[in-house]
């Protein structure tokens, strides 16, 4: 009876231990978090003055030997009012709205890049070999002519090379981030 307890007792330990070990993780919940709080006050700072929806907050997750990978969905410009009385929007309101995203593109993809690289530096017990995702959805509304603008904007670099080029300047870290637009 003691040997049983004893064995049980071995076995309840070697399982705890075990799950401690695989429960921790160089990159902790509670750091994906802040980031994920912080890259939401960056993306609604973007435009103060017309700020674009951020649909929902931003998500992150760490993937064990890869590494951390956020994502977030937004609305570059809010579309025109549709009512009962002007349920189809018009021509020129549709080439505007189409403007009006082309012209923010590019300040979008922008600060994708510095905040990946800020990401990088915020998080430093990612493993330097690891990744660094950010992606980002784009609302597109049915009517929209969305011809040559990217529905998803995905953006990544391994940890260490975002942290040199973020040292180096602008052009360093271009050449440091895979840019992936579909």
């Amino acid at each position: 009876m003691k040997n049983r307890f004893l064995t049980g007792m071995l076995a309840f330990a070697g399982c705890v231990l075990a799950f401690g070990a695989v429960a921790q993780t160089p990159v902790a919940r509670p750091a994906i978090a802040a980031m994920e709080k912080g890259l939401d006050a960056e993306l609604i700072g973007l435009w103060p003055n017309d700020p674009f929806l951020l649909l929902g907050p931003t998500r992150g997750v760490y993937l064990d030997g890869y590494g951390a990978v956020f994502t977030a969905e937004l609305n570059l410009v809010v579309g025109p009012v549709i009512t009962p009385m002007n349920p189809i929007p018009t021509k020129e309101m549709i080439a505007h709205q189409r403007e009006r995203k082309l012209e923010r593109l590019p300040k979008l993809r922008e600060a994708m890049r510095t905040i990946l690289a800020n990401t990088a530096s915020s998080l430093d017990t990612l493993p330097p070999d690891q990744q660094v995702v950010f992606a980002v959805t784009l609302l597109r509304y049915h009517w929209e002519d969305t011809t040559g603008m990217p529905a998803h904007i995905m953006m990544q670099g391994r940890r260490s090379d975002l942290l040199e080029a973020r040292k180096a300047g602008p052009t360093a870290l271009e050449q440091a981030v895979k840019v992936q637009e579909y």
